[in-house]
């Protein structure tokens, strides 16, 4: 099932290289999205605002790691285009290597300072239990979410993105199952929630690492491929860090934005939660995209051709676009019939608060795809995404901040 992406129309390789990433993204995030429909239906408003409250530190996280994940295996795409497999597999030895350094360290840093950062982002403390439960839970299955995203991303990278997919299906299903269970019949509130999350990634990884071991030799890797040699690593860090901060810099702005929110409230709180959810839902062909074509230009950069990885720039940023302005219109129309699905009470008031958010929020959609089309090196990613976004998301939150309060108290 692998996808040589060297050859042929670069529009109908990204097409079709996309399409399962942006199945498994939007079932990714509706298992998050029953997560908090069925926190909101069986445990309450303020269960709800407490999972929600979690949203961008968890994006922050969660967002970092994935980044980094994908950036390592670049290399690992560009030496299968060029077709040395020996190269290949040390680049995944060392990749393998430095994930489980980075799942340690994210582990203990999150954990140690999440107090901290909660009572920093003025959480407000009729939720702060529920929400620090939540969120703790979350990052002591860092390595779930590591261990899926990698294998993924190294099975994406020799071209496969089925596979991929129909774990996730799978771990949306398990998640699925086991909300109701554990929050239904187990009463266990948001932690239960939280460990119906981490449990069904950790499902998804290890069936992936099962099929990877069963069905392609190819990714095989012995004992002296596990080595951390220089050069390997500088490459895969210099790729994987500037991904890394582009998978997770918006949640700078939207903690900022969090913090703001959580001077007003649990009930806005909990109408940015459902916003967030449908945003997120919407905006993920916008990250598969990014996805699709860091491996599109690191199997054409393996072969040296830049003229063809222009072309396949110039497609992804026309079909983002396109996408954009459909699915703006969409959600601004739906959303009434949305809002109702996650809470039985107070409808009216968030559905207000959730409108003025997508408002908002559909208006960049147009840039937001074409900056996960193009591929990122370090200057880039200072210059034309790092400052625009974090100054986007300071101004874009200042304003959405200033008109709930408004809404408020108008």
């Amino acid at each position: 099932m692998e996808l040589d992406m060297t050859k042929g129309s670069p529009s109908k390789l990204i097409t079709k290289f996309i399409i399962p990433i942006i199945i498994g993204n939007i079932f990714q995030q509706l298992y998050s999205m029953v997560d908090t429909i069925i926190v909101g239906r069986f445990v309450g408003v303020d269960a709800l605002a407490a999972v929600g409250a979690t949203g961008s530190v968890s994006f922050l996280i969660l967002g970092f790691t994935q980044g980094l994940t994908t950036g390592f295996t670049v290399l690992t795409a560009q030496r299968f285009g060029a077709g040395d497999r020996e190269g290949m597999r040390k680049s995944i030895g060392s990749a393998a290597i430095l994930s489980v350094i980075v799942t340690i360290v994210m582990t203990v840093v999150s954990m140690a300072g999440m107090d901290s950062l909660l009572r920093v982002m003025n959480t407000p403390e009729d939720i702060f239990d529920m929400t620090k439960e939540y969120i703790m839970i979350i990052c002591a299955g860092i390595a779930c979410n590591v261990l899926y995203n990698l294998l993924s991303s190294i099975l994406r990278a020799i071209g496969n993105s089925v596979v991929p997919l129909v774990l996730l299906v799978i771990a949306s299903v398990t998640n699925i199952v086991l909300d109701y269970v554990l929050i239904v019949y187990g009463h266990m509130g948001v932690g239960g929630a939280a460990y119906a999350t981490i449990i069904s990634q950790g499902l998804s990884g290890v069936l992936c690492l099962i099929y990877i071991i069963k069905r392609v030799p190819t990714l095989h890797i012995r004992p002296e491929h596990c080595r951390l040699e220089s050069q390997c690593v500088k490459n895969q860090l210099t790729v994987g860090i500037p991904m890394a901060l582009q998978f997770s810099i918006t949640a700078i702005g939207t903690i900022l934005v969090q913090a703001a929110l959580n001077l007003l409230g649990s009930t806005v709180v909990a109408s940015y939660s459902v916003s967030c959810k449908v945003e997120q839902l919407v905006t993920q062909p916008f990250a598969a995209m990014g996805v699709t074509m860091a491996t599109y230009c690191a199997q054409n950069r393996g072969i040296n051709d830049l003229n063809r990885i222009r072309k396949g720039v110039k497609a992804a940023n026309i079909m983002s676009g396109v996408y954009a302005v459909l699915v703006y219109g969409l959600v601004y129309i739906a959303l009434p019939y949305i809002v109702p699905l996650f809470i039985s009470e107070q409808i009216e008031m968030v559905c207000g608060y959730a409108r003025t958010y997508i408002t908002i929020c559909g208006m960049f959609f147009i840039p937001l795809g074409m900056m996960h089309g193009a591929s990122v090196t370090v200057s880039d990613f200072l210059l034309a995404n790092l400052v625009p976004a974090t100054l986007g998301n300071i101004a874009g939150g200042a304003v959405f901040v200033g008109g709930i309060y408004w809404y408020i108290n108008k």
